[in-house]
């Protein structure tokens, strides 16, 4: 049983498909890459794994349960945890701060508990703190605990993000353009983390990614999308040289050069 799977999942906004019939089977274990160019659907595509969006038609499920319908926080709850493409952290809570936030959809202190800071609150503070401070160091951010969010370089809020959703204890991480914006020696560390995460932690790892480099990389498998659609999907060598992948990157052209090449 694959440990996500989608079954001809649509969104509709107005009269335009945002994603159109999409099936994926996502084994667990493995690092999967969704490419695409720009307003092919990936991002809407996260969206429903998550319950940010629900499917206008469709099925997916996760550990062989159906999640269409779920609240965000339910579907952290069931293990799937996320980060974003565009950096959505706590500016003004601190580093460790952030990181609790990751967790608490695992905290099991009652309001009251809470309210009156009863022993077991506490000790559950406690444990979350050491686990927070564990995290903080796993992704490469040790002894910045104190610091807010809002100061750090642009990869360490990179990998923050990755701590907090990390905090959730998920089987599935769910990588919005992780290596966007870093330089190549911080994509080279961040592709090192990503296979510690999986093969440290046992965290399955859904990614998209537009750096082709980490892509092909990093990548077991590979799904291509393309106006909403889900054009092609293998392995990387299969993907690099599949002429629907090269039209949707590169036009029409670029498919009949390349088999002018060939001929000649």
């Amino acid at each position: 049983m694959a440990l996500l799977e989608t079954s001809d999942v649509v969104k509709r906004f107005g009269g335009l498909f945002a994603v159109n019939r999409v099936n994926l089977q996502l084994d667990a274990g493995r690092i999967v890459s969704i490419i695409g160019p720009n307003g092919a659907g990936k991002t809407t595509f996260f969206n429903m794994l998550t319950g940010i969006y629900r499917p206008d038609q469709g099925q997916i499920t996760f550990n062989g349960n159906s999640i269409c319908g779920l609240r965000p926080d339910q579907i952290a709850s069931r293990g799937i945890s996320r980060t974003f493409q565009n950096i959505r952290l706590f500016g003004n809570m601190t580093v460790i701060e952030n990181i609790l936030v990751g967790m608490h959809v695992k905290l099991k202190q009652t309001p009251v508990q809470t309210l009156f800071h009863l022993p077991h609150f506490k000790s559950e503070e406690k444990e979350a703190e050491q686990k927070a401070d564990e995290l903080m160091t796993y992704v490469g951010l040790r002894g910045v605990g104190n610091e807010l969010a809002k100061n750090l370089p642009y990869g360490a809020q990179r990998r923050l993000e990755i701590a907090r959703a990390l905090g959730a204890d998920p089987e599935m991480l769910l990588l919005d353009e992780p290596a966007a914006g870093m330089n190549p020696q911080e994509t080279e560390d961040i592709i090192r983390l990503f296979r510690r995460i999986r093969d440290e932690k046992e965290v399955t790892i859904l990614l998209i990614e537009h750096d082709m480099r980490v892509v092909m990389n990093i990548s077991e498998h590979i799904c291509v999308m393309d106006h909403g659609e889900k054009i092609a999907e293998g392995t990387p060598e299969q993907i690099r040289s599949d002429p629907r992948v090269i039209e949707a990157y590169l036009g029409r052209g670029a498919v009949a050069g390349q088999h002018e090449a060939k001929v000649l």
